[in-house]
């Protein structure tokens, strides 16, 4: 069962429930891919609906640390639940072990020599992380790899 179907299902499931953080989450995550939808004029592929969804995480911790700063623990307690609520539907995240492997894998196979050959190795990489780690964590690891080569 693709993303899309499986928020759709959780959504009547809130509804029945009467789970309103839930339900108001996930209506808003399904929005978001409806804006996705209309705004490509397609339906999105499962690698754009889980892009949507990192995005959604993405814009909640930087809320979660506003409001951390702000002390305003009302507003943490909810965006936490918020949060995990989402991560729900994201495919389990890489380990460092593991997105290292991956990473040293792929430079192996573009036959990477150096740092100027971190954009090759990133095109090859991201397809195959399909929403496991952030892009900020790939180039992490690829720069440190490729600048011990």
């Amino acid at each position: 069962m693709d993303t899309k179907t499986r928020l759709q299902q959780a959504l009547k499931e809130a509804l029945r429930a009467k789970d309103m953080l839930r339900k108001e989450t996930l209506r808003t995550a399904l929005a978001e891919i409806k804006m996705a939808e209309v705004e490509k004029q397609r339906p999105l592929t499962e690698d754009e609906v889980l892009a949507v969804l990192q995005k959604q995480v993405k814009m909640r911790r930087e809320t979660l640390e506003a409001a951390q700063r702000g002390g305003r623990m009302d507003l943490v307690e909810r965006t936490q639940a918020v949060i995990a609520v989402l991560e729900e539907f994201l495919p389990q995240p890489l380990s460092e072990a593991e997105l290292e492997a991956l990473a040293r894998e792929v430079i192996a196979e573009v036959g990477a020599q150096g740092p100027r050959d971190m954009g090759k190795v990133m095109k090859a990489l991201m397809p195959r992380l399909r929403g496991r780690a952030t892009g900020q964590q790939a180039s992490a690891v690829v720069r440190r790899l490729l600048s011990q080569a």
